[in-house]
């Protein structure tokens, strides 16, 4: 029962003829609320790290996804410049990158 009255309301609580009795002989009225304490955390507090903590892992995924397709173009464009432009060398050592098609 979610609803709660603002305070200083308390007469619909309180039965009509306990509340005119208490009235008449000065008698005070005792209330009492049964209050129910939840244990633990609510699933905020949980779900909010939880909620962090995927959307790093969606980063990080994305990023080496990226990485990925970045060394797969510069693969490509390797074979493509090498099958082109045949042996290449480099401080004196000369490295064959495509074999001729015999």
């Amino acid at each position: 029962m979610a609803h709660r009255d603002p305070p200083g309301i308390i007469a619909p609580h309180i039965p009509a003829d306990v509340y005119r009795r208490a009235e008449a002989t000065g008698q005070p009225v005792v209330i009492v609320v049964h209050t129910t304490d939840h244990d633990g955390h609510p699933l905020r507090q949980y779900l909010f790290p939880i909620v962090i903590a995927g959307a790093g892992v969606v980063g990080v995924f994305g990023l080496v996804a990226a990485f990925v397709a970045l060394l797969d173009f510069a693969v490509h464009t390797a074979v493509a410049i090498g099958s082109v432009a045949g042996p290449v060398s480099v401080g004196g050592i000369t490295l064959k990158l495509a074999r001729p098609k015999d």
